[in-house]
């Protein structure tokens, strides 16, 4: 991985190289970049793949004890990348997170050019369903992170309903879980990050304006959702393609959120066919 120092602290990130359209993709939260490696595997030869490791609980460099890791704090952090990078006519690509919309609301996205939103956080549903609302009341209780870390070295906690259990299909690889959790286990400054995180979220109107704020984006926005999700309601999928002027909804079948993990070769599928159909547009 490559570094480089932003406000926060250290960013990693991963950046395929070459001369390709610019993709960047988000992970969301106690997820690594590593969620997108089989889009990433075929994408690659003809994008340049651009993977930033946010300080969202799997990262392995803390950040700064007075960073603003606040929901909107990080979103800004995305448009620093972007900018620090010199990244331009980027399609910002993300799966349960819902970043890109506060950047959007935020006025931070003038580098984005198109959307891609893949089963992900959106208008009052931050953080999500119950694992969401589980995963706040955690950050609020002295020692509750760090033992829900230890907790995450058994497959039984892993796949557990309600938790992670819900966010695929099919279950992740050991090794890959191995990755995303061990550095909520082993860092307390990784637990202080993901601590300011969960309690960084504004109340439910407030999510709600910066939703609406979104109906300003100019780009072309693809909204792929999974026809399973046990955690991103399906109207929201609906609700967010309407959102954006020229916003479509595409439904992923046999897949939860995770659909880089569940379907990953449908996800690749209708990606490619929209850079394609967007970019010739644009031309």
């Amino acid at each position: 991985m490559a570094e480089i120092e932003l406000s926060a602290g250290t960013i990693e990130y991963t950046d395929t190289g070459g001369d390709g359209p610019v993709l960047v993709f988000l992970h969301g939260v106690a997820i690594a970049p590593s969620v997108w490696r089989h889009v990433v595997r075929e994408l690659s030869g003809e994008y340049r793949c651009v993977l930033p490791h946010l300080p969202l609980g799997s990262h392995r460099r803390p950040m700064r004890p007075d960073a603003d890791l606040s929901l909107a704090g990080l979103a800004g952090l995305i448009g620093e990348f972007l900018e620090r990078l010199d990244l331009r006519d980027v399609t910002l690509v993300q799966n349960d997170w819902g970043g890109a919309q506060v950047l959007v609301a935020h006025g931070g996205a003038q580098r984005v050019a198109r959307m891609v939103l893949v089963a992900c956080e959106a208008f009052d549903n931050y953080p999500p369903g119950i694992p969401g609302r589980a995963l706040v009341a955690v950050t609020r209780i002295p020692g509750a992170l760090a033992l829900l870390g230890q907790l995450l070295r058994f497959r039984a906690v892993r796949r557990a309903p309600g938790g992670w259990g819900w966010m695929s299909k099919r279950p992740v690889p050991d090794d890959v879980m191995d990755e995303w959790f061990r550095p909520l286990r082993e860092q307390a400054g990784v637990r202080r990050d993901l601590t300011a995180y969960g309690r960084g979220v504004p109340p439910r109107e407030v999510l709600l304006e910066w939703a609406e704020r979104n109906r300003a984006f100019p780009g072309p926005v693809l909204v792929v959702w999974a026809a399973e999700d046990r955690l991103m309601p399906l109207e929201h999928g609906r609700r967010l393609a309407d959102l954006y002027p020229r916003g479509r909804l595409v439904t992923i079948a046999d897949s939860y959120t995770l659909v880089p993990e569940d379907q990953p070769a449908a996800l690749t599928g209708v990606i490619r066919a929209f850079l394609t159909e967007s970019r010739a547009a644009a031309s």
